[in-house]
């Protein structure tokens, strides 16, 4: 490769690379093509470090993960067409999680614009739903102000994805005249109300049954600790949505748990009965509420957010505290409850209903695996998963000390997901452990970029639980379809361990529960990049579960239908 300075001037592309290494990057993923070819040829002289996914749909993904696990901006790159469709689906899943990625396409020339040129495609238009801000740059003179207010709002308030749409002779004009990029500062959250901090102060202090339901604007607004604190100091129980896990600890003794149609018996009872509910970067998603109409019916609602948007969206709030959650929680960190018998009820209640891992049979059950991993791996090992039964066991059975230690595709739930976000995860914390818990149907979505992770000698730790069928289907066919199975046979599936070594990756599978302390043992000792094909039983299902349409306060721990039956066959002749 010419390594060479070009004795050219510096066109739009050029500018565009030291603009972005200005801005901090350091890392970005993506895969060329032709209108965005003048960009490649400038990342040579840049110091930028270009990773060459396998799929743009990779590149997006990987931006994600690189963005979740460091809390910085997540860059891809594709060329116009094709490559821009691929990648929209990363940009959806970053929009709907609130993940600052930056996403930068090749466009046709300006002058073919609107002439259905080859790979001509209007993802300026496509991206408009998914974007917190796109824009078409028609010349070279609109770079510095675009580029400075991408990144200002990829980062800003709530943060999301935005778009960069570059036709190819923008690339290309001359930009020797432009300023050099100074990266745009980015404006605080405001500061929450006094009135609204003093009225839920005294609406804490007079609850008998409050509790703190918390969600991912506690990592996304950077008040882990100070939610800690507050927590510690008003003993309330805490229960955590899905995007939420990591904000306290396993252990804290006020934790209930995750609430929601996988949550634990003992936070969806003590939301359920709760006469205060003190919501805190949470959204009321319908996976954590249930029916809408009947959560927490006895409730009063304090709704503190960095987004005022999501305030009384759902669920109305009885006092709203838009504005900083880091700052809001520090102004309560003074308030004290008198809730000790509703708190001694909850942790009883968490006390009664454990997880069990006492499955019958010498098969291997996912639960147990999981829960050793995580008693097994660093304390702030990395754990990325994809979408489907694997995941809500992980969010169950595995313990986190911080939301950005647990990757998960929360509301659009992106089969393929995981194995690009474990990528870009270990890419920005190249001194972790990162670990890929993976099912076998989103496993083959985005599979090419084991290739990736072997070239790069990325050490991630894949787990690869293997049901032979889409599980999360094939459970609510059982439960909710009267068993009648469509489509989710996945029994043809590769040996999973052969095809790891063939791209390059050592491998082992295990099938029985005897095996699997040395084989999580061996997996997390290992140097490089590793896989472990766990095959389960394809009849194993996720519970507690609440049916769709229903209250949290109703779980099922098994198959009803089951069992009466088993009820049914119990009653003598």
């Amino acid at each position: 490769m010419n390594t060479q300075a070009p004795s050219t001037p510096r066109n739009g592309a050029r500018w565009l690379t030291q603009a972005l290494e200005a801005e901090g990057v350091d890392t970005l993923f993506g895969y060329p093509g032709g209108t965005i070819m003048p960009f490649y040829d400038a990342l040579v002289d840049s110091s930028l470090r270009h990773i060459l996914v396998r799929h743009e749909q990779g590149a997006a993904l990987a931006a994600n993960g690189y963005a979740r696990a460091s809390g910085r901006v997540g860059v891809c790159v594709a060329t116009s067409g094709p490559g821009a469709s691929n990648l929209v689906t990363g940009i959806a899943d970053a929009m709907l999680d609130s993940v600052p990625m930056v996403c930068i396409t090749g466009q046709v020339p300006t002058p073919l614009l609107g002439t259905d040129a080859f790979q001509e495609l209007d993802v300026f238009g496509m991206t408009l739903p998914i974007v917190k801000h796109s824009w078409l740059v028609r010349s070279v003179d609109e770079l510095p102000a675009v580029v400075a207010a991408a990144f200002r709002i990829a980062r800003e308030g709530r943060p999301g994805p935005v778009l960069i749409d570059m036709p190819k002779n923008v690339q290309l004009a001359d930009a020797s005249h432009l300023p050099a990029h100074v990266p745009a500062s980015v404006p605080p959250v405001p500061a929450p109300c006094p009135q609204q901090l003093e009225q839920a102060i005294a609406a804490i202090a007079s609850a008998e049954k409050p509790v703190v339901y918390a969600g991912g604007g506690v990592g996304l607004g950077n008040a882990v600790e100070a939610f800690r604190q507050f927590v510690a100091n008003s003993n309330i129980p805490t229960v955590l949505s899905l995007r939420g896990l990591g904000a306290l600890t396993a252990n804290d003794p006020n934790y209930l748990g995750m609430l929601g149609m996988h949550g634990t018996r003992a936070a969806n009872m003590a939301v359920q009965e709760s006469d205060l509910l003190i919501v805190v970067g949470a959204r009321f998603d319908d996976r954590a509420t249930g029916k809408l109409v009947e959560f927490a019916p006895f409730a009063r609602v304090i709704h503190i957010d960095a987004d005022a948007y999501e305030i009384s969206k759902l669920r109305t709030a009885d006092i709203a505290v838009p504005g900083n959650i880091a700052e809001a929680l520090q102004a309560l960190q003074s308030v004290r409850t008198d809730c000790a018998p509703w708190r001694a009820r909850c942790i009883g209640n968490r006390e009664r209903f454990p997880a069990r891992y006492d499955a019958p049979g010498n098969s291997i059950y996912a639960p147990s695996l999981l829960k050793r991993l995580s008693e097994l791996a660093p304390a702030d090992a990395v754990i990325a998963c994809d979408v489907g039964q694997h995941q809500m066991w992980v969010a169950q059975h595995c313990r986190f000390n911080h939301p950005a230690n647990h990757l998960t595709s929360g509301a659009l739930g992106t089969m393929g997901f995981g194995l690009p976000a474990a990528m870009g995860a270990q890419f920005a914390c190249p001194e972790r452990t990162v670990i890929l818990v993976n099912g076998d149907g989103g496993f083959m979505m985005n599979v090419q970029e084991l290739t990736t992770i072997a070239r790069c000698k990325l050490p991630v730790k894949i787990i690869l639980l293997d049901n032979a069928c889409l599980g999360m289907v094939r459970q609510w066919q059982e439960l909710f379809h009267a068993e009648r199975y469509s489509e989710i046979d996945l029994s043809d599936n590769p040996d999973f361990a052969a095809l790891a070594r063939v791209f390059g990756i050592p491998a082992s599978r295990i099938d029985d529960r005897s095996q699997v302390e040395q084989a999580l043992a061996e997996l997390l000792a290992s140097d490089g990049p590793a896989l472990l094909h766990v095959a389960i039983d394809a009849r194993a299902n996720v519970w507690p579960l609440v049916p769709p349409n229903t209250a949290n306060s109703h779980m099922l721990d098994a198959n009803p239908a089951h069992r009466a039956q088993e009820t049914v066959n119990a009653i003598p002749a």
